[in-house]
């Protein structure tokens, strides 16, 4: 576990530095958004998204940092966004993240709307930048001949109402209801968790030369990876230490919220945990070198006890 973690220090500052490259500059009437913004960015973190990015790019034979880049930093500064609006007092009221307080805390929950609003679209502009790689890529399988076109595609739908933004609109909907059935959960784990992984390693896959068939099944080991993920930490509600996790324990039970384990008892949850995952890691198993960081870094996402 020693050296997972060691290589993922390593490879989570990598993409820090692609980050750093990408911030918007601070000045001019709209300073105050954009230090809310890179207040926001630069608050820590694995950087998860754009590590599996990078490392399934590698994998496949993609070599140019300028045709990776602009999508690595995008989808963290999605993710990002995601998280500054979660916090809001509209949403979660969240006063801390990261060890820090919320951008809404810092900056005011207008400015951290628009912070999270500035994120979002910014997003896009720096993913555009791959266009201009001057990188010449064969064409794709797929719908959308131009690659990079088609990468730019996954990162708006994975991040839409047919993604992420679907996954948290049916999550907030099922917090008035009584009764959530698995079926209504399970969408919910595939969009709001588990649609910017499958976004992550279905660009880094793209980018690097992959057909279509070898990226749809990127996709669905990361939809497995993404719900295992959240089965995981409805596991950890309820059998994790305070301490360990640095959050309260039962706090879904204590607002009556239907969760995985709820429904499915926490035996059957672990079991399904355990299934999804082996299910995931074969078939990345398939991709030459996975076995160095990329499964050892899902077994530790999904393993985790915080």
């Amino acid at each position: 576990m020693s050296d997972i973690m060691s290589m993922l220090t390593t490879r989570a500052a990598e993409a820090e530095d692609v980050l750093n490259e990408y911030l918007p500059s601070e000045t001019g009437y709209q300073k105050k958004v954009i230090e809310a913004m890179n207040y926001s960015l630069m608050a820590g973190g694995k950087r998860i998204r754009p590590v599996l990015m990078k490392e399934v790019y590698r994998l496949l034979g993609g070599k140019d940092a300028a045709v990776i880049e602009p999508f690595m930093a995008a989808i963290e500064m999605i993710h990002t966004y995601s998280l500054v609006h979660d916090d809001l007092p509209a949403m979660d009221n969240d006063e801390y993240r990261r060890g820090r307080k919320t951008t809404h805390v810092v900056y005011g929950p207008g400015m951290a709307t628009l912070a999270g609003d500035g994120l979002l679209n910014y997003a896009y502009e720096v993913a555009m930048k791959s266009f201009f790689s001057g990188v010449k890529l064969p064409a794709y399988d797929g719908d959308i001949e131009d690659r990079t076109a088609t990468a730019l595609t996954i990162l708006a739908e994975k991040a839409g109402i047919y993604g992420m933004v679907g996954g948290q609109c049916a999550d907030i909907e099922a917090e008035g209801k009584k009764e959530v059935d698995s079926k209504e959960l399970i969408f919910i784990h595939e969009n709001k968790t588990a649609a910017m992984l499958e976004s992550s390693m279905m660009i880094g896959a793209v980018l690097a030369g992959a057909d279509k068939a070898q990226v749809l099944e990127i996709e669905q080991a990361a939809r497995k990876i993404g719900v295992a993920f959240q089965i995981q930490d409805d596991i950890l509600d309820v059998t994790g230490d305070e301490k360990e996790l640095g959050k309260p324990i039962l706090s879904d039970e204590k607002n009556e919220k239907t969760t995985y384990v709820t429904l499915h008892g926490l035996e059957e949850s672990k079991k399904d945990v355990e299934r999804l995952s082996k299910e995931a890691e074969d078939m990345l198993s398939k991709i030459e070198g996975s076995r160095e960081f990329l499964i050892p870094l899902v077994d530790w996402m999904i393993s985790r006890n915080k």
